[in-house]
């Protein structure tokens, strides 16, 4: 059923019946991961905040909570999907572990921030490079497109305001490499913005960008 490699257990799939798990579409997911290098980039940027003798890394629990937002979770507890399914995502930290990593990582702020765009610049680096004649960048250029979007908030969150469409919530400017006609946008940076903050404000998108 597994092979551990890596962060996570390589799965195989077999049509018997038998060890059937939920989640099993995530294995996509998670061998994109693998094959683009982002468990082992993600783990070596957040080394500085791994503390000794520990069981669950920074960089494994990073990506299970991204793993768990892809699957559809909206908070850190959602983890739990991913921890009941030990086959395929391997063993998963407990909810106050996730929390107490988040507290750490924000206590660094801009440093921790630095690592982790690092770390995902490295395997975009590297998937873009197998990628070779198909990169966006082939051409001697990239195109990168800027957009705002409404993230609701039913209470109040921190930074949440009233939105110019009458919500309550915020307004990240999104920043996407285009791929063409051939493929869709490749999210590669986000500002966090309230929910009032304005469409076309030159400083957002100079900092997105």
């Amino acid at each position: 059923m597994k092979k551990r490699i890596g962060s996570y257990p390589r799965v195989r799939i077999e049509g018997g019946g038998r060890a059937v798990v939920s989640q099993a579409g995530a294995v996509l997911l998670v061998e994109t991961v693998r094959k683009a290098g982002l468990d082992r980039a993600v783990s070596a940027a957040l080394a500085p905040w791994r503390r000794p003798r520990v069981v669950h890394e920074p960089g494994k629990i990073l990506l299970d909570v991204a793993l768990a937002v892809a699957l559809g979770g909206d908070c850190l507890a959602d983890v739990g999907m991913l921890r009941a399914e030990p086959a395929v995502f391997g063993p998963v930290a407990s909810d106050p572990t996730v929390s107490r990593l988040v507290d750490t990582l924000a206590a660094a702020g801009p440093k921790a921030l630095a690592a982790i765009r690092s770390a995902r610049a490295e395997a975009r680096e590297h998937v873009w490079n197998v990628a070779k004649n198909a990169a966006p960048d082939a051409s001697g250029q990239v195109t990168l497109d800027l957009d705002g979007v409404l993230v609701l908030a039913h209470s109040d969150k921190q930074d949440a305001t009233a939105t110019w469409k009458k919500t309550f919530g915020h307004r990240p400017l999104m920043g996407f490499v285009d791929h063409g006609s051939g493929g869709s946008g490749e999210p590669v940076a986000g500002l966090l913005r309230p929910g009032n903050a304005g469409s076309n404000t030159a400083a957002d998108h100079i900092a997105t960008a």
